[in-house]
């Protein structure tokens, strides 16, 4: 598993369970819709059904991040929020829209 922030926060337990997550995005701090952008443009770079373990702040962003996500076709495997604040969230890449 990839990490931009350096560390991870999957514990052993989970990391079987989410052995497939290919990358670790930290947006805590980024306002919406930046936040939103930089998620979409990091999962059109990934593969269709693999996973990327995004995290985010609560309030605005935990609101509307998922529900755009969802909006542009991929799919919130699990949210959970961290002993940090900041909450979790693993979205599967959805398959590529049809011209």
């Amino acid at each position: 598993m990839t990490s931009e922030t350096g560390f991870s926060s999957v514990c052993d337990s989970e990391r079987e369970s989410l052995s497939s997550v290919k990358l670790v995005l930290d947006q805590r701090g980024i306002p919406c819709p930046l936040n939103y952008v930089r998620a979409k443009l990091r999962l059109e770079r990934m593969a269709p059904g693999e996973l990327l373990e995004l995290w985010l702040d609560a309030g605005e962003p935990l609101e509307q991040v998922p529900r755009s996500l969802t909006l542009a076709g991929h799919q919130i495997e699990k949210q959970q929020a961290a002993p940090e604040g900041h909450h979790i969230l693993w979205v599967r890449r959805g398959m590529p829209e049809s011209a």
